[in-house]
């Protein structure tokens, strides 16, 4: 069997949703934990009833162009703009570095560590300020939900990653699509909240687009992603319903964690980024009561939950 040298491997990074760190060290079963470690929707859309044919069959081109079609008319994309749908957005922040020779990228931090690592990886090297030939924006920013101008967004390789932005549609800079040297990224897991589905966009110019789908080959986006994706997206009324929800439901959160002391640094309705003097001491704290939550190792006093589902304010109202 091949071995590869240890220097190879994939370095560990620090992510939420890392749960049997968490059963590791203060016990019990995943049934026993709430996650609020992530930014996923705890009330994701409803799976329609799979048919033998979405699994058995390989995934089908007209149901590639459906979805497609949907993605082009929910997130109102230009039509200069090309389209790929992916298995997750994850899979297109680990390719999109190849599309250029590697040189300066600027991404600001703090923000999503996967941008930085995959560029890191081909060769490029980091810089967060000052002229660069890439330039990553993550719109909102993760984990602060700091928002981007347009003007400040002009490299000529241009990545800009909405993965949380459906909670604020109207912020969306899906316009610069239309631009050459654009990238806008889409993830299907966190509003729509299944993001064991595995589904993401990439939109933007075309000579791009082209290269990531030739890279991915085809059958990339399972049967079942298609047809749950294509439903998803053409249901406006729930989305428009969703937001209000997350909305209502990320002031409460600020209320509960606000009258304990925590003071609030920003987020989106979907997670919420507190100051604390201890972080690591309300993880504990939180951790004891089987909650998961998400710090940073840069900052001693980032805190930051993501929503409860229905059935868990009692337990986090406890906890806290």
């Amino acid at each position: 069997m091949l071995e590869l040298p240890l220097e190879n491997a994939a370095p560990s990074r620090d992510h939420g949703g890392n749960l049997s760190v968490a059963k590791a060290e203060f016990g019990g079963s995943r049934g026993d934990w709430m996650d609020l470690s992530t930014g996923i929707n705890p009330h994701p859309y409803p799976l329609p009833d799979f048919t033998t044919e979405d699994w058995n069959a390989l995934p089908d081109a007209d149901a590639l162009a459906d979805l497609e079609r949907a993605a082009r008319s929910f997130w109102n994309i230009p039509e200069q703009a090309a389209v790929l749908a992916a298995p997750g957005a994850s899979a297109l922040i680990a390719a999109l570095p190849a599309l250029a020779a590697p040189r300066w990228v600027q991404i600001t931090k703090p923000t999503y560590n996967e941008h930085a690592a995959a560029f890191e990886a081909r060769g490029w090297k980091i810089r967060v300020d000052g002229p660069a030939e890439a330039r990553v924006a993550v719109h909102p920013n993760n984990p602060d939900g700091r928002l981007w101008r347009e003007e400040q967004l002009t490299a000529p390789l241009t990545i800009i990653d909405e993965s949380f932005c459906d909670v604020c549609p109207a912020e969306s800079l899906i316009r610069m699509a239309a631009r050459p040297g654009v990238i806008v990224l889409k993830s299907f897991g966190k509003f729509w909240g299944l993001a064991g589905l595995r589904l993401g966009f990439a939109i933007g110019d075309p000579k791009l687009i082209a290269a990531l789908s030739t890279w991915q080959g085809p059958w990339a986006v399972s049967g079942p992603a298609l047809r749950t994706g294509a439903l998803a997206l053409q249901d406006r009324s729930w989305a428009e319903a969703t937001r209000v929800r997350l909305r209502a439901d990320a002031a409460r959160l600020d209320g509960m964690l606000l009258a304990k002391g925590a003071s609030l640094a920003g987020g989106t309705d979907l997670f919420r980024l507190y100051t604390v003097e201890d972080a690591a001491a309300w993880q504990e704290k939180l951790a004891r009561a089987h909650i998961w939550s998400r710090i940073f190792p840069y900052s001693k006093t980032y805190l930051r939950l993501g929503l409860p589902p229905a059935d868990g304010w009692n337990q986090l109202e406890a906890a806290l």
